[in-house]
């Protein structure tokens, strides 16, 4: 199986999403990630959709977003082209005794502690799957309190505007 990064241009109206998860549970896709957010045009949203599957899968999936009214645009985003991001809040035990190595586990990743407590830390990563996984592995010693992680966001790279829509 195969994962797929697809870039959904929509129109940003009321319903949209709603529209469109009803598509996934109608038809039996499972998506890895879906993240939903506004564009430099404020009539524009993207979602970057994360999903799993044979190129069969992908081809069904691609023709039913297409049926969409809303749908204006979607374009597949291959890694060896495009920026994959992903942020997660992680807040960790951290006691006096233990801080100190937490710190220096912040700078090797080159994230940031983003509120201090008495008891505990909130960092926040942003990088690939891998860099946001490792760190995630790596506090869970230290012991999660709470943590939220996006999904998958992600753009082509170079000059390319796929917000130019026919």
């Amino acid at each position: 199986m195969e994962s797929h990064i697809l870039s959904v241009l929509v129109r940003n109206s009321s319903g949209v999403l709603a529209r469109i998860a009803g598509l996934f549970s109608r038809r039996g896709f499972n998506i890895d990630s879906l993240t939903v957010g506004s564009t430099e045009n404020k009539e524009i949203s993207r979602m970057t959709i994360a999903l799993t599957g044979n190129e069969d899968v992908l081809e069904q999936f691609t023709k039913q977003l297409n049926k969409l009214e809303d749908v204006l645009k979607i374009y597949e985003l291959k890694s060896e082209n495009s920026v994959y991001r992903e942020l997660v809040l992680i807040k960790v035990q951290a006691p006096p005794e233990k801080r100190g190595e937490i710190n220096e586990l912040v700078k090797i990743f080159r994230c940031k502690i983003i509120d201090v407590a008495q008891q505990t830390l909130t960092i926040e990563l942003t990088g690939d799957e891998s860099k946001v996984s490792a760190l995630i592995e790596l506090m869970q010693s230290y012991g999660i309190v709470e943590m939220v992680r996006t999904g998958v966001t992600a753009l082509e790279r170079g000059d390319n505007d796929i917000t130019k829509y026919e």
